[in-house]
């Protein structure tokens, strides 16, 4: 089977190259399974449930989301009315929301779909590497396609988590950083891995905010309003084949779309 997964959806031109081209990318390379993080989808901070609606209208069968989750208070009653959307795992059981969603390919495979944080320079959570433990444990066997979303801030960590999950899922990838990086590959028991898949939105920016805004921020050390930058979208996403027998990462490679 064929999983897409798509990098930080950020602000109003993430949303719309998104919209522009998903279909054809779903249909081009055969996709069973659209995944995208969409933790930045309003604005640049949070999602709202009637962005998040509308992504899953565009095509899009799971969500999954990072430490902006909880931006817009909306959020919180729409979370458990809509499991397709994830907060992170590791958050406390009392948190609104789950981290973990078996879907379902065009052909009715199941794939188990994990978010999971980071806490280095992030948000207080438990620990992300003993909660994938939990999951994998609490799994069906049945359910052989696994595909993390590793939310996290340092290289280092998402590289550990890679490590950590070798063989136990088809593939981690990370998210947050909004910079792609370039060590997609399969590690050695077979799962897929890139450390972060970049950031779907304005690139004439700082990590889809505007240049100007940031650079006072640098110059003056003084508090700024953050605004979404508007140029130079780009689309940033991994494509991977998983042999869905053994779930096994067969492929992965990195795919840009550059806006209008």
């Amino acid at each position: 089977m064929h999983i897409l997964f798509i990098g930080d959806i950020f602000a109003s031109p993430g949303r719309h190259i998104v919209a522009d081209h998903l279909q054809d990318i779903k249909t081009t390379n055969h996709i069973d399974l659209a995944i995208a993080n969409a933790e930045n989808a309003a604005g640049g901070f949070g999602v709202t449930p009637s962005i998040a609606e509308e992504l899953f209208s565009m095509g899009l069968d799971v969500l999954t989301s990072g430490n902006h989750i909880w931006d817009k208070k909306e959020i919180l009653d729409y979370l458990p009315r809509q499991p397709k959307l994830l907060r992170p795992a590791n958050y406390a059981d009392e948190t609104p929301g789950r981290g973990v969603i078996v879907a379902h390919s065009r052909q009715g495979i199941p794939c188990a779909v994990i978010n999971l944080q980071g806490r280095t320079y992030m948000p207080d959570t438990d620990c992300p590497f003993r909660k994938a433990d939990q999951i994998l444990r609490d799994l069906d066997p049945s359910v052989k396609v696994r595909f993390v979303d590793f939310h996290a801030e340092v290289t280092s960590e998402k590289m550990a988590m890679g490590w950590y999950l070798d063989g136990r899922v088809s593939a981690m990838v990370g998210t947050h950083t909004h910079v792609p990086t370039a060590d997609t590959r399969i590690l050695p028991g077979g799962s897929a891995y890139q450390t972060d898949v970049g950031m779907t939105g304005p690139y004439d920016s700082v990590i889809g905010v505007k240049k100007e805004v940031i650079l006072q921020r640098f110059l003056t050390a003084l508090p700024v309003r953050m605004e979404a930058a508007k140029a130079s979208a780009e689309l940033h996403s991994v494509i991977l084949e998983v042999d869905e027998n053994t779930g096994k990462a067969l492929s992965i490679r990195r795919h840009t779309v550059r806006g209008d």
